[in-house]
């Protein structure tokens, strides 16, 4: 799948694009059938970080590395070419995640910038970086949106005026303070890209964005894939952060085939999984 000239304008110019229906049902079935074993950490090389009951998950990260078919995902080309395009060149896979926005339990992201994350924790040089979501379920007004400031891009890595550290809610380390928030909406405005299972939105790494609590009984599951330039790769680190975090492997991405998730033999194998569940 290639970006068309005007899609490529539309993300310069607001910082995000949106594609609705990227992927059919049956393809996100294929992913969403991993999500139980992934969620309930079977698996010694993912990072599971839980909300603040310490029970629900929030997200798993790093699951691409023993799981075939979030590693597929990470090569999808309905997803690789367009970061290609974007960035200009081949790409690696930065980091991976899935975060869960579990129904009646899924907490709030605060607001904020990815690439200071990656600039100050890891050394990135440059924003040549872009996130992929996948849409795992359907996203609506009620179960946690992203919210973005389109256009909010535009002004650079916006240095916060007080750090939070992390602890698994949704106070992040270089969240904006309320009056940065306030002058930025004022200047940009607010939207919540919506859509359907299936949907992906791209972003750049400098975008303003967070989420609310999922209050609704719908889960909002979404796959974040992280592309980053090959010609943008970290630097060495004598501490370097985990590799679910910030991946070192600069080997450029090879795409799988675009029909990997609606074979023969797996269609057959899901054909037989629903009559048996009939």
């Amino acid at each position: 799948m290639q970006l068309s000239n005007a899609q490529v304008d539309e993300f310069m110019r607001s910082g995000y694009l949106l594609l609705p229906e990227l992927f059919s049902r049956r393809e996100v079935d294929v992913v969403k059938s991993e999500l139980p074993a992934l969620f309930a950490g079977e698996t010694s090389t993912s990072s599971r970080i839980l909300e603040q009951d310490g029970r629900i998950v929030r997200s798993v990260y790093g699951v691409q590395t023993t799981n075939e078919i979030c590693q597929q995902v990470t090569r999808h080309p309905r997803l690789l070419l367009p970061a290609r395009r974007l960035l200009g060149g081949d790409v690696y896979l930065h980091q991976f995640k899935i975060n869960a926005k579990a129904a009646l339990g899924g907490d709030r992201w605060d607001w904020h910038q990815d690439y200071i994350f990656w600039r100050n924790e890891d050394g990135m040089p440059a924003p040549r970086v872009v996130t992929v979501a996948v849409y795992l379920d359907d996203v609506t007004e009620f179960n946690g949106p992203m919210m973005l400031l389109p256009g909010s891009h535009r002004e650079g890595v916006i240095e916060p005026t007080d750090e939070r550290v992390g602890n698994g809610s949704g106070r992040l380390r270089y969240a904006l303070n309320l009056e940065t928030l306030r002058a930025l909406v004022s200047r940009y405005g607010i939207c919540a890209p919506k859509g359907p299972a299936g949907t992906v939105l791209i972003f750049d790494a400098n975008i303003v964005h967070g989420s609310a609590p999922n209050m609704s009984p719908f889960d909002r599951a979404v796959a974040f894939v992280t592309f980053n330039s090959t010609e943008n790769i970290l630097p060495q680190s004598e501490h370097p952060r985990p590799e679910f975090l910030a991946g070192r492997d600069f080997r450029p991405l090879t795409p799988v085939d675009d029909d990997v998730w609606s074979a023969p033999e797996r269609s057959r194998l899901r054909d037989a999984e629903d009559s048996v569940a009939v």
